[in-house]
This record gives C-alpha cells, sequence and structure tokens, in this order.
C-alpha cells in the first residue's frame, strides 16, 4: 500500500504530496500511522539541502507519534498490540549487536536507522515505519499527541544529558538558550531538583524561562555577566544552533564540571586549551538518545507534568511551520497534525 507523505522535490523547494512504495514489512518492523509530528530545526536544515545527507525528493520529520498499524512477524503482539499510541524519535532502528548496542548505547550504533537522513520514509507522512520495534515507545496516557511529539527529539536530547553527566539534586546547572530545547531543559533540570541558571543573549525571554523553571536568569550579552558567574556550574547545557564565545562559557564550569553541546553550531568550535585543561573541564556532545533514555524520560515527563509549548498546525499549513522554524519565531516546538 502507498505511503503518502510530503517530500521536497529539491533543495529549498516547497513541500509537495508524494507517493511511494515502501519495501515489505521487515520481521521485527513496526508500521505507524502518523497523527502527529514535530518540527525541528534539523528537518528545515535538509529541506534546504543544508547538512548534504541522502538526495531528493525528500520526506523528513524525526518526531512522531501515531498509532500501530502493523507489526512484524518476530515482534511479540503483547509488547506492542495493534492500536497502541507510540512515539519515534531520531532512531528506528539498530543492529542490537554491536559493542555498542549491547552497552546501551544504540545510538552510536553504526548501522542504526535514522529517521530523520534516510531521504524517503520520515515522518512528514501519514504512515511511518521503524526498522525495529524496539526503537517504538509506548506513548503514557498523560501525555497528549502534540506534546509526545517534539519530546521525542527535543525533549529525550535535553534529558539523556541528565543521565549520561550525572547531574545530581545538588548540582547548580545553566542552559544556554531558551528555545525548543533549552525550554524543555529548563522544566527538566527544575524538576530533577537542581538549582536551574537560564541564560540568553537578552532579558527578553526571563518571564518565560522563570515560569519553565528557571531560578536565575543571566543575559550573557550584558557586559560582565558570564564573567560574574566564572566557576558557577557543574554542568551547562547549550542548546543554541550558533558559534559561541566558547572559552567564556568554559569559565562558568567548575572545576571538575561538563560544557555538553547538543544544538549544532554553525561552525567549527574555538576552545583555548587553559579554557579546558588545568580545571580538568569536559566538553562534550552527544545526540541522539538510547531506547532506556528515550523510556525513561517519558516516564518522568509523565510523572512531573513536563510539556512542550507547542503551535499545532494541520499538514495544509506545513509551509507556515517550516518557515517558523527556519525564522526561529515557534514558541517554542511547531508540530503538524496529520
Amino acid at each position: 500500500m502507498p505511503v503518502r507523505a510530503y517530500a521536497a522535490p529539491a533543495p529549498r523547494a516547497e513541500l509537495e504530496a508524494y507517493e511511494y512504495e515502501p519495501e515489505p514489512l521487515g520481521r521485527l518492523g513496526v508500521d505507524i500511522a502518523v497523527t502527529h509530528c514535530g518540527v525541528c530545526h534539523t528537518d528545515t536544515g535538509l529541506i534546504d539541502g543544508e547538512m548534504g545527507a541522502g538526495g531528493f525528493p525528500r520526506v523528513v520529520g524525526h518526531e512522531a507519534v501515531g498509532v500501530v498499524e502493523a507489526i512484524g512477524a518476530d515482534v511479540d503482539p503483547s509488547a506492542l498490540p495493534i492500536g497502541t499510541r507510540v512515539g519515534i524519535g531520531a532512531v528506528a532502528g539498530s543492529c542490537f549487536r554491536c559493542e555498542y548496542c549491547l552497552a546501551g548505547q544504540q545510538q552510536q550504533c553504526p548501522d542504526r536507522d535514522d529517521t530523520v537522513i534516510r531521504g524517503i520514509g520520515g515522518a512528514f507522512a501519514h504512515s511511518l515505519r521503524a526498522s525495529d520495534w524496539r526503537h517504538v515507545y509506548p506513548v503514557p496516557e498523560a501525555i497528549a499527541s502534540e506534546h509526545a511529539a517534539p519530546l521525542m527529539c527535543a525533549g529525550t536530547t535535553v534529558f539523556a544529558q541528565i543521565l549520561r553527566h550525572g547531574v545530581l539534586p545538588i548540582h547548580r546547572v545553566a542552559v544556554v538558550g531558551i528555545g525548543g530545547l533549552g525550554h524543555l531543559a529548563l522544566q527538566f533540570l527544575a524538576a530533577w531538583g537542581c538549582e536551574v541558571t537560564a541564560i540568553s543573549s537578552s532579558r527578553s525571554k526571563e518571564e518565560d524561562a522563570r515560569r519553565f523553571g528557571a531560578h536565575h536568569y543571566l543575559a550573557a550579552g550584558e557586559d560582565g555577566a558570564l564573567a560574574a558567574a566564572a566557576e558557577t556550574f557543574d554542568l551547562v547545557l547549550s542548546t543554541v544552533s550558533a558559534n559561541l564565545p566558547w572559552d567564556d562559557y568554559l569559565g562558568t564550569v567548575r572545576a571538575g564540571g561538563t560544557l555538553s553541546v547538543v544544538g549544532v553550531p554553525d561552525r567549527a568550535f574555538e576552545v583555548g586549551p587553559y579554557a579546558l585543561l588545568p580545571r580538568a573541564k569536559t566538553l562534550a556532545g552527544g545526540i541522539p538518545a538510547s531506547v532506556v533514555e528515550n523510556r525513561r524520560m517519558l516516564e518522568f515527563a509523565a510523572r512531573h507534568g513536563i510539556r512542550p509549548q507547542v503551535e499545532v498546525h494541520p499538514v495544509a499549513e506545513i509551509e507556515t511551520a517550516l518557515d517558523s522554524v527556519r525564522r526561529g519565531e515557534a514558541r517554542y516546538r511547531a508540530v503538524l497534525e496529520m
């Protein structure tokens, strides 16, 4: 049965209705009838030909929520009954045999199936396939589908950093950027019990940041603001897609602490050795999340009422949604209703 999708026929072109015939469903595969899909900055970058992955026509989308409509022959029907509401993020399959998969780091699998860059087959469609059912996550009843969709990428990207870097409730943590990722990071960290500081270039988002859980606010564009926060934070989480004065941000990290970068900078890092080495600081990156990190994120979000602030667009307004993300005007995640 053909998949009805919305594809970019060429770089920077408007999306068009598109149909393609999928391969036969694999023995571990799952087909999902998509009801909602978040719009990520990565999606616009791929549509605009800025990331060099795959060819055209291109169907993107990797923050999908929908219902299970078919499962492969080797999938236990009690694990994912037909009709189960589920989510899929940036990874739709991995080998579960390599050293990374066996260590619970499926996001590092060299043979992983990336929803976002596999070309034809993304979630801007009425049906989406995961090649392995273990990368398909039942959505807790407490979370509405339009809220669950952005959690599958933006939410799990920031939540995974809390687990990976051993963040404790006694820690002081700063979030750089109050956007699609940052507004969720503030909520997760506040619920985790941390003392949370929001960092943005100006004070325009201070009210929102405090509403999302920030205890403190730092306007980095003000003279001396970063210097005044020297050696303050156990973890600084950068969620912005821009090049920053990295030495200045490393200066706000305590000895042995970490600057974790999950937003994609627009050019190469420039870090001075003395900003990093003498105080044994760490510069880390890490997207997307593992199977267990995704499951724990959904459980934690459901338990603590963590939800993205979303703008929901019917799929007929797909170009409006894409443009709002391109311009950085979405408050704070755009979601398509399929």
